[in-house]
């Protein structure tokens, strides 16, 4: 009743590929050229160079959008010099914006640097450091120096 006929009902099988990125540092810059289009997400240890059109969110060490460039998604490096157009979130802890630059998003930074020139929409909000938000958050952990009333005269009752 469950045995396999030798008919061939079965599907061959397909090699199974691996589609996960990687992040490497090579120490090489990546360079998006000015004829290239990509739809898809950027993803890189190390340093992107965008002069073309990216249509995707980009994620790296250093990301540089080079005059006459173009991306439609949020960016997120340690350093983003903008000298292109940009439609999305900017994240970065530095983040340089060129006076040929068009960026229309929000801006999330440590230090930012702004030319006279660029044009921008949006609204630029300053990135906590690690140490501020832990420390705030332990803050709000503490316990009350002075228990309310009716909490101090309760007891633990465990039901048997």
């Amino acid at each position: 009743m469950f045995s396999q006929s030798g008919k061939g009902s079965e599907a061959p099988t397909q090699p199974v590929r691996d589609t996960r990125v990687t992040p490497r540092s090579n120490g090489e810059t990546s360079v998006i050229s000015a004829d290239l289009k990509v739809i898809g997400d950027l993803v890189s240890g190390g340093d992107i160079q965008i002069k073309g059109l990216v249509e995707g969110d980009v994620k790296s060490r250093t990301v540089t959008i080079g005059e006459g460039a173009q991306v439609k998604g949020s960016v997120s490096a340690d350093t983003v010099h903008i000298a292109g157009a940009i439609n999305g979130q900017v994240e970065a802890p530095t983040i340089t914006i060129a006076k040929t630059a068009k960026v229309n998003g929000d801006i999330i930074h440590q230090t930012l640097s702004i030319e006279a020139g660029a044009q921008m929409e949006g609204h630029c909000r300053r990135l906590e450091t690690r140490k501020a938000v832990d420390t705030a958050s332990l803050s709000s952990l503490k316990p009350a120096a002075n228990p309310a009333p009716a909490e101090a005269g309760k007891k633990a009752v465990s039901g048997s």
